[in-house]
């Protein structure tokens, strides 16, 4: 009975133990997780925008936007999804709490911009000037001084360069395609071509660009004519994610990442300052 007694005691000794030891590991293992296993939701167009958003066969995303979510994800220690939706319904999705970020190249203010609030530009296609590889000109109204400077009709770039350059150039020609601009460009029938940086490259990449021209370089900004840029957006309500994703944003800045992402996929400076 004494032996017996013993070992009952033993067995509730020690199972107590175990009981306390448990509690204490499922405590701390509770505490770990909330610091860093936050999930938070990026809406992104089911439609592929190279090289900001691409589609593998195998379904994963890659591009810049992608690579600068992650790391804006980093640095909030959170563990961040995609979530696909049509470019259409992305607004729609958003506000029915489908994701929590709106992270797919949409621009800052614009139409309904009073029903959902935005994150600081993450990226901003800079507009800029190509002329022919000769060409000593400057990206200024001065380097721009009796030119016959072509430009996109019905574009935001057409409209700065009326604004800044007309004054001072011989001509402002508006074309009805950047490809008709292009064309003219590498012909020599103007002196430069204004467009958007991203678009300006792809032509001096092809065989005719870099048999004519180069890139004169960035045009000064003027965010009242050419925009604010591209941000996350979100709902109205979500002020303090906002906030910690804008946070998180000019860390990334500051660390030297947004640099390094950026320049895998341009050469020119893709924040627009």
């Amino acid at each position: 009975m004494n032996g017996a007694g013993s070992r009952t005691n033993g067995w509730c000794a020690l199972a107590t133990g175990l009981a306390a030891t448990l509690a204490a590991w499922l405590a701390f293992g509770a505490g770990t997780a909330l610091a860093g296993d936050e999930v938070i939701r990026f809406g992104i167009a089911a439609e592929p925008n190279p090289p900001f958003t691409v589609k593998g066969a195998g379904g994963a995303w890659t591009g810049l936007e992608v690579d600068l979510r992650d790391a804006v994800c980093k640095q909030l220690d959170a563990r961040c999804v995609w979530v696909e939706t049509a470019w259409d319904d992305i607004v729609p999705a958003l506000q029915a709490k489908r994701f929590d970020v709106i992270w797919s190249s949409m621009p800052i203010g614009g139409a309904g911009a009073k029903a959902i609030d935005f994150t600081l530009s993450y990226y901003s296609l800079p507009a800029a000037l190509a002329g022919p590889r000769e060409s000593a000109a400057t990206p200024d109204a001065a380097g721009m001084a009796g030119k016959i400077i072509g430009v996109q009709a019905a574009t935001s770039n057409l409209d700065y360069a009326n604004k800044h350059f007309k004054p001072m150039a011989r001509q402002i020609k508006a074309y009805p395609s950047a490809d008709d601009l292009s064309q003219d460009l590498a012909a020599g029938r103007i002196d430069a071509a204004m467009a958007d940086a991203l678009t300006l490259q792809a032509f001096l990449d092809g065989d005719a660009g870099r048999a004519c021209c180069k890139l004169l370089g960035a045009v000064k900004d003027d965010p009242a004519v050419l925009g604010a840029g591209v941000g996350g957006v979100l709902r109205k309500e979500d002020a303090a994610l906002r906030d910690r994703i804008n946070a998180a944003l000019k860390a990334v800045r500051a660390s030297g990442d947004y640099d390094a992402i950026t320049r895998r996929y341009f050469s020119f400076d893709l924040h627009g300052e």
